[in-house]
């Protein structure tokens, strides 16, 4: 599915759009929106665990710079997305330009292991 026809694939009950998934260039790109916290955490972990599947692309981006709030719920997921990958020899990138959630990343010492860069174009390269 291209970028233009990417439907959103979880949504709350208030409306709220919570992460899209879509292929470009043969990736598939996880684009998260709103708050990914505890409450989320669930839906997000869904549309995640269908991107990191074994069957799956060989490299996923996720995409955060839709988020309006991220927390350590949301450091787990990318955890857990990035182990899902590396155990069917693909890779994980990630887009992020938001300094508190860059900065909750490098308190939490994983910036080595998610490697964030700000633009999605930047993770389809290191993809490629």
């Amino acid at each position: 599915m291209s970028a233009s026809g990417a439907a959103w694939a979880s949504e709350r009950a208030d409306g709220e759009r919570l992460a899209r998934s879509y292929d470009v260039r043969g990736c598939t790109v996880v684009e998260l929106s709103g708050d990914v916290d505890l409450a989320t955490a669930g839906e997000i972990r869904v549309v995640l665990d269908e991107a990191t599947a074994p069957n799956g692309t060989p490299h996923v981006v996720v995409d955060l710079r839709r988020t309006t709030f991220f927390d350590c719920t949301g450091l787990a997921l990318l955890v857990r997305a990035e182990e899902r990958m590396t155990q069917r020899a693909g890779r994980l990138g990630l887009v992020c330009a938001h300094a508190v959630t860059l900065r909750l990343m490098e308190i939490a010492n994983l910036t080595g292991l998610l490697r964030p860069v700000p633009t999605l174009e930047q993770a389809l390269e290191r993809a490629a």
